[in-house]
């Protein structure tokens, strides 16, 4: 195992370095939260690949194969959808908002006081997301170094939280660029090859599989449809995605690098569901499906390339989480804490300083606080469907009505908010966490609640919603309607 060590340190030495650089180029707000808003089509779409390709995408997606077969592709599919709907139809107009969380953009859409309670939302989300992303480095650091559970979490918590902190977005950036090089080399292009022919071919594989792991529905049309609302309109609505939007250079950069990686997840996709389906000849009888990823890793590929694999597990794992980590600690100190110390927008010399030491605090903080949480939690599937059904029960309607639905009102948004969350809260009570009613009786209370109410309030303030169609347009000057009226890279 040496020579895999030494892939793998070289590795985290390289994530290091690029916190480093990271660090000497963010110098203002914009370039440490959004990269300059300065990214390239070819460095666009491959930084917004890694981020939504995580651990969950990689060991997990494989996992599913192992269980359900060419079916199991279906959970990452849903994932590709959504950021091809989000890039074709979305993507350029949330790009030239030019704000920095979904927050600003309700408030921007409805009169500045929707935000806050949206914040929380969606601070509890990206939390949970960054949690369960920093869980899945104890598994793989055991494969790596057989190292207890709370160190493995401290060790990969560690590195992400530190080059995270010291370079902001583009430190995040620079390294999930390498991440996503790394996963495609050895996922796509060593490990499913090499995973089909340990197998004996495809033809071995379908003599020795139940003819259901090769049926494209064999997951089951319900199981595909809470796929449908939980990762596709996730996808359309997150801190995390929308964060990387924002690093676009222009709004046509956004919607065509955005569709090649959404392309990109439907590959990926497959060849999980691939190499999860030989593992499944390979080792019949695994004690749990998640592991078919680890002992196919382990146990068939050659030395070297089995450190490179490994890195790219721990890629998929490291580009969620430091996306995760820095969209939680944008909408903690932008939408959260500064708020509640009633800071105004007006900018003072040396501004730009303040607030970029003021969003490193705030990662360092959130990612102490991560690792910790990510310590004591053992369930991580009920952590992020508990994030997942909040976050789309409760801004799903508000964010897509406030981008498609003129007569949308703030009250209809909060109602919308309100009625979403505790539905979904309530009916987890009752139902359980991993039952489906919560997300589909939560959805339809978000919705009925944002028609009906913004149907029966005034609706919004002309110069709000001129205000609003004048940023949708890339007016990023335009006048702001006063308080009383509104109550580049490669």
């Amino acid at each position: 195992m040496a020579v895999d060590y030494t892939v793998i340190v070289l590795y985290l030495a390289g994530m290091l370095a690029m916190g480093w650089w990271g660090m000497r180029r963010a110098k203002s707000k914009s370039e440490f939260l959004v990269a300059g808003r300065r990214l390239g089509p070819w460095m666009y779409s491959g930084t917004m690949a890694a981020i939504v390709l995580g651990g969950a995408s990689t060991i997990g997606g494989v996992g599913l194969g192992y269980k359900y077969g060419l079916s199991g592709a279906w959970m990452v599919v849903t994932i590709g959808l959504g950021l091809l709907a989000l890039s074709v139809f979305f993507s350029a107009r949330i790009a030239r908002l030019k704000v920095y969380t979904v927050s600003e953009m309700l408030d921007l859409r409805y009169g500045g006081r929707a935000g806050m309670i949206s914040g929380v939302v969606m601070w509890a989300y990206t939390l949970m997301l960054a949690v369960t992303s920093t869980i899945a480095y104890a598994t793989i650091f055991d494969v790596l170094f057989d190292l207890p559970r709370t160190v493995a979490i401290v060790l990969g918590g560690t590195i992400v939280v530190a080059y995270s902190t010291l370079g902001g977005m583009w430190s995040i950036t620079i390294t999930d660029m390498v991440q996503f090089v790394v996963k495609t080399i050895g996922v796509l292009l060593l490990l499913l090859p090499i995973a089909v022919v340990k197998a004996g071919g495809f033809a071995e594989m379908k003599a020795a599989l139940p003819t259901s792991y090769f049926e494209p529905l064999g997951i089951g049309g319900e199981t595909i449809f809470t796929y449908v609302l939980i990762y596709t309109f996730g996808m359309l609505i997150g801190q995390d995605i929308w964060q990387r939007v924002f690093t676009a250079r222009t709004d046509k950069v956004a919607k065509w690098g955005g569709t090649v990686a959404g392309t990109y997840c439907l590959v990926y996709a497959i060849a999980g569901a691939v190499i999860g389906t030989a593992a499944k000849v390979m080792y019949p009888n695994l004690p749990s499906a998640d592991a078919a990823f680890a002992t196919i890793v382990k146990d068939e590929l050659p030395m070297g390339v089995r450190g490179l694999v490994l890195a790219a597990a721990l890629a998929a794992v490291m580009s969620t989480s430091s996306g995760a980590l820095i969209a939680c600690a944008t909408v903690a100190n932008n939408d959260i804490w500064s708020r509640l110390r009633g800071l105004t927008h007006a900018k003072e010399p040396g501004d730009d300083h303040d607030e970029v030491k003021g969003n490193r605090v705030f990662i360092l903080v959130m990612g102490v606080g991560v690792i910790l949480i990510a310590i004591a939690l053992n369930d991580v599937v009920q952590a992020l469907t508990v994030a997942y059904n909040l976050l789309v029960g409760g801004l799903l309607v508000p964010i897509l009505g406030g981008l498609l639905w003129k007569r949308g009102t703030v009250q209809g948004a909060l109602a919308a908010i309100a009625a979403g969350g505790l539905t979904v809260v309530g009916l987890m009570a009752a139902y359980g966490i991993l039952a489906n009613q919560p997300i589909y009786f939560g959805l339809l209370a978000s919705l009925a609640a944002y028609v009906i109410v913004s149907l029966a309030t005034r609706p919004t303030d002309e110069a709000v919603l001129a205000h609003w169609r004048a940023r949708l347009a890339g007016h990023e000057s335009a006048e702001a309607p006063e308080p009383a009226t509104a109550g580049a890279v490669a």
